[in-house]
């Protein structure tokens, strides 16, 4: 995965932002929101930054 290619162009955040954040402990999808913004303005990447969060609090985990 890149984690420079942008998910959420109206915050300019990051695959890999969206991985800090879940690595600095967030686990949810709005908790991602608040670390990094993402998804906050427009929503069309809501779906992609929640299969994200899905994704990197599963690797976390294991």
């Amino acid at each position: 995965m890149n984690l420079d290619k942008i998910v959420c162009n109206c915050m300019s955040v990051t695959n890999g932002m969206i991985k800090e954040a879940v690595d600095a402990g967030a686990s949810t999808l709005e908790e991602v929101q608040d670390a990094t913004g993402a998804g906050t303005a427009c929503g069309v990447c809501l779906d992609d930054v929640q299969h994200l969060v899905e994704q990197f609090v599963s690797e976390r985990d294991n």
